[in-house]
């Protein structure tokens, strides 16, 4: 049997990969199919942190004339909704598994700290990051990669809609370059659209390595922690 590439990822799963197609904010279905490759890399001795976006739900930006902090509080707490969403999931799926918050809400999830995380990771629970860093202006790929570093995880692992980065939309632009790897420096200086510029400017000072690949295909997760050439690797 093959070995992980990876010993400890944090998954960065967007919002709008839960979303449901038509009526709802979550599709319970595609979710059960991420918990099942999540499930596969825990049974290969892989420790797994997942953060979630918002999108199905809110963005900070769709307050139009709303005061910015209080828009982006709605888009931390609608995180904080998705991850609670998943967390059931993965109980139901055989795994263990706690959200933790960047804000206190005894009623609903643990307070994050990154001593308890990393306890919760070695016993082998599935620890989700709920609302964000708990600041406005800030975004879930920050957070990502903050908590990142705080955890020591060897791969932020970015499950998008798209299966790579890209030079420009493929969806718009049928000649964009597709890459296999990319530094941070050049996401940076070709203003790529892969995770924002505070992220990157993080990852690249604190030497986090990311691999971003296409979520349609629920187990190119497993095949990422595996070492596969699924998307694009991104170093410092």
């Amino acid at each position: 049997m093959n070995q992980p590439k990876y010993k400890r990822v944090l998954l960065k799963l967007s919002g709008e990969a839960l979303a449901a197609e038509q009526d709802g904010i979550l599709n319970f279905s595609f979710m059960e199919t991420v918990a099942k490759q999540i499930k596969r890399c825990l049974d290969a001795g892989v420790e797994v942190a997942v953060i979630v976006g918002a999108g199905n739900i809110w963005r900070g930006r769709q307050g139009t004339g709303m005061d910015r902090c209080r828009a982006d509080h709605m888009g931390m707490l609608a995180t904080v909704i998705n991850s609670i969403a998943l967390q059931d999931v993965f109980l139901r799926a055989n795994m263990d598994a706690v959200v933790m918050t960047s804000v206190e809400m005894k009623a609903f999830a643990d307070t994050y700290t990154s001593r308890d995380a990393i306890k919760a990771l070695e016993a082998g629970k599935v620890v989700i990051f709920g609302g964000g860093l708990g600041t406005p202006f800030f975004s879930t790929d920050t957070a990502a990669a903050l908590r990142a570093a705080e955890i020591g995880a060897d791969c932020i692992l970015m499950a998008k809609n798209i299966d790579a980065i890209y030079s420009d939309d493929p969806r718009k632009n049928p000649e964009a370059i597709r890459y296999t790897d990319v530094s941070y420096r050049q996401i940076l200086d070709e203003n790529l659209r892969a995770l924002d510029m505070t992220s990157a400017i993080f990852c690249m000072d604190n030497g986090i390595e990311g691999y971003a690949f296409g979520l349609a295909d629920p187990e190119n997760i497993y095949r990422a922690v595996m070492g596969e050439a699924v998307g694009t690797a991104i170093h410092c």
